[in-house]
């Protein structure tokens, strides 16, 4: 083998050599680079997530609490917001009461004349004069229920609580209170009693004459007919039925209705709920006692009917479903039984049976001045045609009001209350 060949294959040896050193080298630097790569790779991304995932942890319980403290921010405000907003509803709730109550009356008023004009009887005086004029607003329409044989009672109730002449005109024309004795026709038809009636209402013009033949056994349909045309003559926020002999303090009245203006469906008086008389022959029997159940029963709750106050949209109630509302032989229970089942505010005030002297005159010197005084025993004042002048002397507001105010403040209701 010459040098060459010779050399050639040490040459080769050594490059072997020298290529497994530096593959070993290689590996060993590969290795520890691989190390190195790993550790970045796969550790310190690691602690970022970490830190980053407590970072986010942090800023969700942050906004938790944030949260937490609004909700008991929101909770110390809403006391005052919920009362608020229940306030604003119950307004609105009223409001809208009041315009159903409004259009009920229109109804009601509409269907009143169609009737006159479809059974050919003509219409009343009253409601051509209302017609003509157009409706304006009263508060309230005071019926004096009265009989053919009262004239004497009628003419106490002028000397006394009810105004006469311009001072009338001027209580009812500025401040709305309308007062009339409601009183029907005899069974006769232009009979001597008729034509005392329409003697006396030329007279003193202070009678409401209803389509109803008058007889006490039919006091329940005369209130259902007084409610029925008053409303269709007048537009007010109450009506009142009260006995002829009663005494009432108009001021204090009007007063009293006045604070009940706001709300739907007041029904107002001396609220009782007395014995079902099942026996024939006494007072108040009730012939119809067995729907009341077992004997020894009592009515339920209802106005008692010396004097009773309805609001608008329970008058308009009766005037539309008059025909169908049943009566029962006591007219202030049919009243009481008309408004079972309706969402009805029955308001029990004392104020509108006090009795008569000491009682209401006692009341009255104490600041409590009576609405309306009588007799439990007589259910009105016992001789009242009689007794009246005596009673407005003791009990009536004289012209003034409890406060010392002038009759209904110069009768301006609304800013003297």
């Amino acid at each position: 083998m010459t040098w060459k060949s010779r050399g050639g294959i040490e040459s080769a040896s050594h490059k072997s050599f020298m290529s497994k050193k530096w593959t070993l080298l290689l590996c060993i630097g590969c290795f520890c680079a691989g190390m190195l790569f790993s550790d970045r790779m796969w550790t310190v991304p690691e602690v970022r997530d970490i830190s980053r995932g407590a970072g986010f942890e942090d800023e969700k319980l942050k906004l938790v609490s944030e949260g937490c403290d609004l909700v008991m921010k929101n909770v110390e405000r809403e006391p005052a917001e919920i009362l608020g907003e229940v306030s604003k509803t119950h307004h609105a709730i009223q409001a809208l009461d009041k315009t159903i109550s409004n259009l009920e009356m229109e109804l009601a008023a509409a269907r009143a004349t169609q009737e006159s004009i479809i059974s050919g009887s003509p219409l009343s005086d009253n409601l051509k004069i209302n017609g003509l004029k157009g409706k304006r607003k009263y508060l309230m329409v005071v019926g004096i229920n009265s009989a053919f044989s009262s004239r004497k009672r009628r003419d106490s109730v002028r000397a006394t609580w009810m105004p006469q002449g311009d001072k009338r005109n001027k209580l009812e024309e500025e401040k709305g209170i309308v007062m009339r004795f409601v009183i029907g026709h005899s069974a006769t038809s232009g009979g001597i009693l008729d034509r005392a009636i329409e003697a006396e209402d030329k007279k003193h013009g202070d009678f409401l004459r209803l389509e109803h033949v008058e007889g006490y056994l039919e006091l329940s349909a005369k209130t259902k007919i007084f409610f029925a045309t008053a409303v269709a003559l007048w537009d007010a926020d109450f009506y009142v039925k009260v006995d002829d002999d009663v005494h009432v303090n108009i001021a204090t009245l009007g007063a009293t209705l006045a604070r009940h203006r706001p709300k739907p469906r007041v029904y107002i008086g001396c609220m009782k709920s007395g014995p079902v008389l099942a026996q024939k022959g006494v007072r108040y029997h009730e012939p119809e006692y067995w729907k009341f159940g077992e004997e020894g029963n009592k009515y339920f709750r209802h106005a008692t009917g010396q004097l009773y106050a309805v609001s608008k949209d329970l008058a308009s109630y009766i005037s539309i479903n008059q025909h169908v509302l049943h009566k029962f032989a006591n007219e202030d229970v049919s009243l009481g039984s008309w408004f079972i089942g309706l969402d009805v505010e029955h308001i029990d005030d004392r104020r509108l049976c006090c009795g008569t002297p000491p009682d209401c005159e006692w009341k009255a010197q104490a600041g409590n001045v009576c609405v309306a005084s009588f007799d439990w025993s007589c259910s009105g004042i016992c001789r009242s045609a009689e007794r009246m002048k005596e009673v407005h002397r003791r009990c009536g507001e004289g012209g003034k009001q409890a406060n010392g105010s002038s009759l209904f403040c110069d009768l301006d209701i609304e800013n003297c209350m």
